[in-house]
């Protein structure tokens, strides 16, 4: 059913493009005979829109991957830096909380473990809609923020680094053996919002892989059996991604919370000042706009660094 209701939905859109194309060529041929400049404008800017549609749907046409299509994890780390870092990878978590709000996915939060003065020292999303993973899987890397800090009372310029680390959910038909003889399993307080019950009783889970050195944890439950099943979850999504960066070797990078968070790993940089400007240093594209990338404008990123990936694996 599942199948169906995605290739019915694939139909639609492309009847609808079609039906689209075609009535606004016929207004503009309509304005064009009856000299009305106000119609032709607007049918061409619809096609310019139309356009841009087409052009990402033919990008996710290409989210040909045995996981592209799962829902996904999100983790963030803060790196070095205190609350400067912490305050960035904030940020970037709210940066990708609304990018899957403007794709009408949804978003739950797994653990969250506040910053000492402000920010996240980490956290992690799991985000739920179609092609979740293949969209989000070019965002694993390091992300680097230079602005003036707002922690700074000398009003100095400050550069920070937080990782993003992106794996999809794996479903019944992905079959990923752990034993526990494997992992070491940790419990623990749960911290952040969510009233008495969270803070006070052990709650959380941390589950460490001993062999790849893989952490999962997860708090966002009140009962620590549900947190422990999630976290297996999880582990075992990371795994199954653990295996898919070394077969896929068209990746662009290696998963971020495996190497230093901080110069020479990053995969974008986010400069509010002196100037303002959003780079990505895979693909080289730009946007002048950072509020707008960081309010979730991030499509033309993800299709570029996409084309990129798939570029590379064609060669």
């Amino acid at each position: 059913m599942r199948d169906r209701q995605l290739l019915e939905s694939q139909i639609e859109t492309v009847n609808r493009l079609q039906t689209s194309l075609s009535d606004n060529v016929d207004l503009i041929a309509m304005g064009e005979e009856e000299d009305d400049s106000e119609v032709i404008s607007e049918a061409e800017a619809a096609l310019g829109e139309l356009q841009k549609e087409a052009a990402r749907l033919q990008i996710e046409t290409l989210l040909s991957g045995e996981a592209d299509a799962n829902d996904c994890y999100v983790e963030v780390h803060s790196g070095a830096g205190g609350t400067e870092s912490q305050d960035w990878a904030l940020m970037l978590l709210r940066m990708y909380q609304r990018w899957a709000e403007r794709r009408k996915f949804k978003v739950e939060m797994i653990e969250y473990h506040s910053g000492e003065e402000a920010g996240i020292k980490s956290a992690t999303l799991l985000v739920k809609g179609h092609n979740a993973y293949g969209w989000l899987k070019t965002e694993s890397g390091v992300h680097r923020l230079v602005r003036i800090s707002p922690f700074d009372s000398q009003a100095r310029r400050h550069t920070s680094f937080s990782s993003v680390w992106v794996y999809p959910v794996i479903d019944e038909s992905i079959e990923i053996e752990v034993s526990e003889s494997d992992v070491r399993i940790d419990t623990y307080r749960a911290s952040g919002a969510g009233g008495q019950h969270v803070n006070t009783t052990d709650s959380a889970v941390r589950i460490t892989h001993l062999a790849t050195g893989i952490v999962v944890q997860c708090q966002n439950d009140r009962s620590q059996h549900k947190n422990k099943a999630t976290a297996w979850q999880m582990l075992r999504a990371r795994l199954y991604e653990d295996e898919l960066q070394k077969r896929e070797e068209a990746a662009n990078s290696e998963a971020a919370t495996k190497s230093e968070i901080g110069w020479g790993h990053q995969i974008r940089s986010y400069v509010l000042q002196p100037y303002q400007l959003v780079k990505d240093l895979r693909t080289n594209i730009e946007n002048t706009a950072p509020n707008d990338v960081l309010d979730g404008d991030l499509d033309t990123f993800m299709e570029a660094a996409l084309a990129l990936r798939v570029g590379r694996g064609k060669d």
